[in-house]
């Protein structure tokens, strides 16, 4: 698998969505991938620290699904039919993920739970890859149960139901000043949720599984004795 690139031929690693999703669960992870999207001038990547994985062990890697949720009061009889529906357009926004993708919601206050345990459930038997939440989750117990990647506030049962609707779905989202399209590429673990454009995305990872190989061989080093400075100035990683 090759491209042409110029003068220089880059050995392509992957052709599929499933191929690359394989190597980056078997080597990367968002510290590495969030330095070389630093390195290629995308500098507001990463979501806010608040969003944090509901186990330790959980890692996501999938297409962003992007939905937009808005906190009502008392929209029953609203003009608007999508406002007096329970949940507004939640329902039909679960039921048309996709395998690989991330159900990925802001838009609300974090006032309710936007996530739980029946959402998790219709999700894993779509394929989906993961949620992505701007505020918290709720029926942890069950999530976990069933190994669903979420990634949230934290934990808080507080329903949704009378307190926010989703609006809209596969629409542009901001999220703490960071865009989020359809389509690009969510990663998250321990560490944080960061998104790939998926314009950069195959240079993005082409350098970070480049960047991932170079860092095992200075763990190596440091670990043989190498002082920190020689290794940066002999390799350019630390």
């Amino acid at each position: 698998m090759e491209k042409s690139n110029g003068a220089q031929t880059v050995q392509k690693l992957w052709d599929t969505d499933d191929e690359l999703f394989h190597i980056i669960r078997k080597e990367l992870y968002t510290a590495v991938v969030g330095d070389i999207m630093d390195k290629l001038g995308l500098l507001h990547q990463f979501l806010p620290p608040q969003i944090r994985p509901l186990n330790d062990s959980a890692f996501v890697i999938g297409r962003a699904m992007p939905v937009l949720e808005a906190d009502v009061f008392g929209a029953e009889g609203n003009e608007n039919p999508v406002l007096n529906k329970p949940f507004g357009l939640m329902l039909e926004a679960l039921d048309d993920l996709k395998k690989n993708e991330v159900y990925i919601c802001t838009g609300a206050s974090p006032k309710y739970a936007l996530w739980g345990e029946l959402m998790s459930t219709r999700a894993k038997k779509l394929g989906a890859a993961g949620a992505v939440v701007d505020g918290y989750s709720r029926d942890t117990h069950g999530i976990l149960r069933i190994d669903f990647p979420t990634f949230s506030y934290g934990r808080y049962a507080q329903d949704q139901a009378p307190r926010g609707k989703v609006i809209d779905f596969r629409v542009p989202l901001e999220i703490k000043g960071v865009r989020v399209y359809p389509g690009d590429i969510v990663l998250g673990d321990i560490d944080g949720v960061c998104i790939v454009p998926k314009e950069a995305e195959e240079e993005v990872f082409r350098l970070a599984i480049e960047k991932a190989t170079g860092e095992k061989m200075v763990q190596k080093k440091i670990e043989e004795g190498m002082r920190a400075k020689e290794a940066f100035d002999m390799y350019g990683i630390i």
